[in-house]
């Protein structure tokens, strides 16, 4: 036993004097290549002498980073969260000038300029080589985890650790089902891989596959097939009168867009309001980087919360467990750089290989795609392990990575897989956690929606709907057709970590003229609405005020369907060639040829359009567009060759992964259908747990805390350095 924890030390030993060594090659490396960079006298030093500088120096700095590094963050904890990214550079270079200001007989200096590129490069150098010894060593790995369990633990006040499970819900957004099963078919995921048993999870074809630990369920989306309504139901239990992504109100002249704060917020109060409970994440949860809050007490990038200003609003502490270390910031900005020039060289190449379909991703694209697969991706994996390494009760955490480049680059296509391989390790990492925190922890992955590919509405047929619509109100159409603004989520995290205005009211047309429609596009789904007109207008009325826009709309190729409501016959299904069904009679329509225009959108469509019917906002026209059954595509009315929002392949059916310790889904052949089940099924299983608390309470039996095994140990800085969570 003595010799084992002498051996560890020896160990510890070992990686600080690598660290340091490497630091101190690095920093004489620096100084012979930086004019501005010196580790001697004026008068010359021997060698011997300056490479005792230089380790005195990175010894020095790696002191000052360790102990000052994450007070300053602590104190700039309100600076913007990019902004402070921005300024660890500076801060790290100040440190470095101190570190250098303690070198004997002022053998050490460098300008402002050149210390800020100094110490970045010797941050960088320090956490890979930290990382690649860490790797080396799983039981210095492992160790390390339960160093910052006990530490959580000690600083609890002496608090015994809950024993009951926690539940940890993984959201992958827009990974739909058929994606997940292909990408672990191809050796994509190897962590989703051991999870539900597959043969892909091991590299050794020879070794059998490990028994599953976790069973998938798919599930069907509503109409709105979009993370406003999907996640609002999963935490709130509710998402009545959320018809798409945008839709305009006319009893207030507002258009609520899910992705703007002040919008969010107010869905997130209707929905408490309707049901009456705070949310799924309520008693002991977090919230990392969701739209909602689902009523938990611990916040962190969550969007409904970034319109209020004050001190309750600390939506953005969690970037601060991440960047007290420089390291992370260093790290973080290199892979934010590489991600910004592996889409421009992507992008190019499409447009010189003239790929098909494809849309523009030039302007800001590429930064907001690096924010989203680099930044929030690793700022809230550093949130998930400190809320394990605290006990939380229930996490609930949004990755939207892969959606963002799903949207631009095509759900199937190389570099959306790319994605989905890194979002594994990530989850490999947290498996890795779990296994050491102060509970056990069961790990729900799942989906809020799918994806479905296909060309834009615009570059097939070289008009927007808005035109479309305008066309068949006789308005003048555009010469040009203006391209719409897409609504992936990670827009407004980019600008809500900015601390800039959402409100704006980008990426809808508002018409110059009161009596002229209000077009908006939520993927594949378009809504039009008259705003001069104070209630929902009817078929009859429509057709009295511009005869030809519900024919123009029904014939056209790029349209699947139109719902609109008819003063005599009630909510009607609109189709080409003069095709109508009421829904009503859809209750009792038997096989396909009953469904009349629904039919290739699967036996559910008329379900999910009777439900969007019923809502009090719902638009005057809402507008499917065409969808191919055979090759699963759609025409995205949004600047997307990836969509989701309406009805139409694999949009509409994501994924529920749940450990087999919980409750199945649905019972044996049934359907789970609905974010608002989803929901219902999420809160049982976080009662299981407390019931099984109960039950071993009375006969002193163990709960089964069944989880997948360890992945093997991945270098991830953020695990090491992950603090207390300090939000409220």
């Amino acid at each position: 036993m003595r010799d084992g924890r002498w051996r560890r030390v020896g160990r510890a030993l070992w990686r600080v004097v690598a660290v340091w060594g490497v630091s101190t090659l690095t920093m004489l490396a620096l100084a012979g290549i930086l004019p501005d960079f010196k580790l001697q006298s004026d008068d010359g030093d021997s060698a011997t002498r300056i490479a005792i500088t230089a380790a005195l120096g990175a010894g020095a700095f790696g002191l000052l980073s360790a102990l000052v590094w994450p007070l300053l963050v602590r104190a700039l904890l309100l600076v913007p969260a990019l902004v402070l990214g921005l300024l660890n550079f500076f801060l790290n270079g100040s440190l470095l000038l101190l570190a250098l200001r303690m070198i004997p007989d002022g053998r050490g200096d460098a300008n402002a300029e050149t210390a800020v590129v100094v110490a970045a490069v010797m941050s960088a150098v320090a956490s890979a080589t930290g990382g690649a010894l860490a790797v080396r060593d799983d039981d210095a790995y492992r160790r390390r985890l339960y160093r910052l369990a006990d530490r959580r633990r000690r600083r609890a006040d002496g608090a015994h650790s809950p024993s009951t499970p926690g539940i940890l819900f993984l959201q992958l957004d827009g990974v739909g089902h058929d994606v997940l099963t292909d990408a672990v078919n191809k050796g994509l995921m190897p962590t989703v891989a051991r999870w539900l048993g597959n043969a892909n999870a091991t590299q050794n074809q020879e070794t059998p596959p490990p028994p599953p630990t976790h069973r998938l369920t798919p599930w069907r989306t509503d109409w709105s097939s979009q993370t406003g309504a999907s996640q609002l139901a999963i935490l709130h239990g509710s998402n009545f009168d959320v018809p798409a992504f945008r839709w305009y109100e006319k009893d207030t002249g507002e258009v609520m867009v899910s992705n703007r704060p002040a919008s969010a917020g107010e869905l997130q109060r209707r929905a408490v309001a309707r049901t009456g409970d705070p949310g799924l994440l309520a008693d002991g949860g977090a919230s990392r980087g969701n739209l909602f809050s689902g009523g938990a007490d611990q916040l962190a990038l969550v969007l409904s919360m970034a319109a209020r200003r004050g001190k309750e609003n600390r939506s953005r502490a969690g970037y601060f467990a991440y960047f007290s270390d420089p390291a992370n910031a260093v790290r973080t900005a290199l892979s934010f750089v590489a991600e910004v020039g592996r889409e421009i060289g992507e992008s190019t190449r499409a447009r010189l290989c003239r790929r098909r379909p494809r849309v523009s991703r030039g302007g800001l694209y590429p930064f907001i795609r690096a924010f989203a697969t680099v930044v929030e991706r690793d700022v809230v994996v550093a949130a998930v392990i400190g809320d394990m390494l605290a006990g939380r009760a229930a996490v609930y955490a949004d990755l939207v990575a892969y959606d963002e480049v799903a949207h631009h680059s095509g759900p199937t296509s190389g570099d959306a897989e790319r994605v989905l391989r890194r979002l594994d390790r990530s989850l490999a990492l947290i498996a890795q956690v779990a296994d050491h925190a102060p509970r056990p922890y069961r790990i729900v992955l799942l989906s809020d929606h799918g994806q479905s590919p296909g060309e834009t509405f615009r570059a097939r047929y070289g008009l927007t709907l808005a035109d479309l619509v305008r066309a068949g109100c006789g308005l003048p159409v555009p010469r040009r057709a203006r391209r719409t603004h897409s609504g992936a989520e990670a827009r407004s995290a980019v600008r809500a970590a900015l601390r800039r205005p959402v409100e704006e009211g980008a990426g809808e047309h508002r018409p110059q003229r009161h009596a002229e429609p209000i077009v908006l596009a939520s993927g594949n789904l378009g809504l039009v609405s008259f705003p001069d007109v104070p209630h929902r207008m009817t078929r009859e009325e429509i057709d009295l005020r511009h005869p030809a826009l519900l024919p123009t709309l029904a014939n056209h190729p790029g349209v699947g369907f139109l719902l609109v409501r008819s003063e005599e016959h009630g909510a009607l299904v609109l189709g080409a060639r003069g095709a109508e069904v009421r829904l009503d009679d859809l209750r009792s329509a038997d096989g396909p040829d009953g469904l009349g225009p629904l039919a290739d959108f699967g036996p559910g469509a008329a379900d999910a359009v009777r439900r969007t019917d019923s809502f009090p906002h719902t638009a005057d026209i809402m507008v499917n567009s065409w969808y191919d059954p055979q090759e699963g595509e759609v025409l995205a009315f949004e600047e997307q060759i990836g969509s989701h929002g309406g009805l139409g392949g694999a949009q509409s059916r994501p994924f529920l992964l749940a450990p087999l310790a919980l409750s199945p889904a649905v019972e044996d052949g049934g359907e789970l259908v609905g974010a608002e089940a989803v929901h219902t099924v999420l809160r049982r299983w976080r009662d299981e747990s407390r019931g099984q608390h109960k039950a071993c309470d009375q006969h002193d039996t163990p709960v089964d805390n069944r989880r997948p095994d360890p992945a093997p140990p991945t270098a991830f800085p953020a695990a090491d350095h992950a603090v207390q969570d300090k939000t409220h």
